[in-house]
């Protein structure tokens, strides 16, 4: 009889200590650790808010834009994309969401992603024709091809990434193999990020791909190269951002709608928590700053999420309650 109180007393006491609302509802939770800086940041701040301050059994799994995408629709797994360029995925995803696979929470960047092609800023202070896609035909030869002297180098999106495939359309759009220009496959995006630092470096002529906010584009001046026509959304949805368009045309790079998307089973079971993710953006600015810290600091997104949390808490403790703001300023290591 005693022994049965005392069970019946630990339950009671586990369930004020661990409410229904949190990890029994919560539960497990996988979040893609996508490949780039910015992503793997915003996933390991998620992981820890989420684990410490609503009792979710968290954890990160490697991720890509596209196949984390396609396998939440499919298979129901990652739970979370902290950080998902839609600009490539809007089809897939919008069918997602209809067909309620998917849920998306929010932004995760506030002033949403830039892409473009660009050249670094000394360049085009010597030669003002180079911030434009004619000056940059025109020069071909400028841009040494690491491997091949007879072609010059255009360095692409790394293989696997979305932005792989609206690169590659607008490469041929451009017609920029007719002016000598070989699609240059950097690796990975530490790959395309050291083709900038060794050309700033040397001050050598570079011309390729990137994106914003990045801790690159933060320390080095680059210019976005204008193609000479504004940005054609529909041409964009139907085709550039399509692995199989056949004919793609010239358009600039729409601002980017850069998303936090969760699968509708996770959003259901775990209102709380999906809640915060609602709350959880940044901007561009604040997103630089972290990137540059990294990066001087030789940080991954592990090591930058507890730099973010300790000294930014101005700024993450209006994504929570008061509540699970002390939880996690608890769990900090001191």
């Amino acid at each position: 009889m005693k022994f049965a109180r005392f069970c019946l007393s630990a339950v009671i006491f586990s369930f004020l200590i661990y409410p229904a609302s949190a990890a029994a509802e919560c539960g497990k939770v996988t979040l893609a650790d996508m490949n780039w800086n910015s992503a793997s940041l915003m996933a390991n701040i998620d992981k820890y808010i989420l684990r410490h301050g609503y009792g979710c059994d968290a954890e990160l799994v490697p991720g890509d834009t596209q196949p984390t995408g396609t396998s939440m629709i499919e298979k129901g797994e990652p739970d979370i994309a902290s950080e998902l360029w839609s600009n490539s995925f809007t089809e897939a995803l919008a069918k997602g969401v209809a067909e309620k696979r998917l849920r998306i929470a929010g932004k995760s960047l506030s002033d949403g992603g830039e892409e473009g092609f660009w050249v670094p800023k000394y360049m085009v202070d010597k030669d003002p024709s180079l911030a434009t896609i004619e000056g940059i035909r025109k020069n071909a030869k400028l841009f040494k091809h690491p491997e091949d002297p007879d072609k010059s180098a255009f360095y692409g999106c790394p293989a696997g990434w979305n932005c792989q495939v609206t690169s590659g359309n607008l490469f041929r759009a451009l017609k920029l193999a007719d002016s000598g220009f070989d699609l240059v496959d950097p690796g990975s995006g530490a790959g395309l990020a050291g083709s900038i630092a060794k050309a700033y470096e040397r001050k050598a002529p570079w011309f390729g791909y990137y994106w914003a906010p990045t801790g690159i584009l933060g320390k080095y001046e680059m210019v976005k190269v204008d193609f000479g026509v504004g940005v054609d959304n529909e041409h964009w949805e139907k085709c550039i951002s399509q692995a199989d368009c056949r004919n793609p045309k010239v358009s600039m790079y729409p601002s980017s709608s850069v998303l936090t998307v969760t699968t509708e089973r996770f959003a259901s079971k775990a209102p709380e928590a999906y809640g915060y993710l609602t709350r959880r953006a940044f901007t561009n600015a604040l997103m630089n700053k972290n990137l540059a810290w990294m990066e001087a600091n030789q940080a991954d997104g592990d090591v930058a999420m507890e730099h973010f949390l300790k000294n930014y808490e101005a700024v993450w403790s209006k994504w929570v309650s008061n509540d699970v703001r002390d939880k996690i300023k608890t769990a900090l290591p001191k």
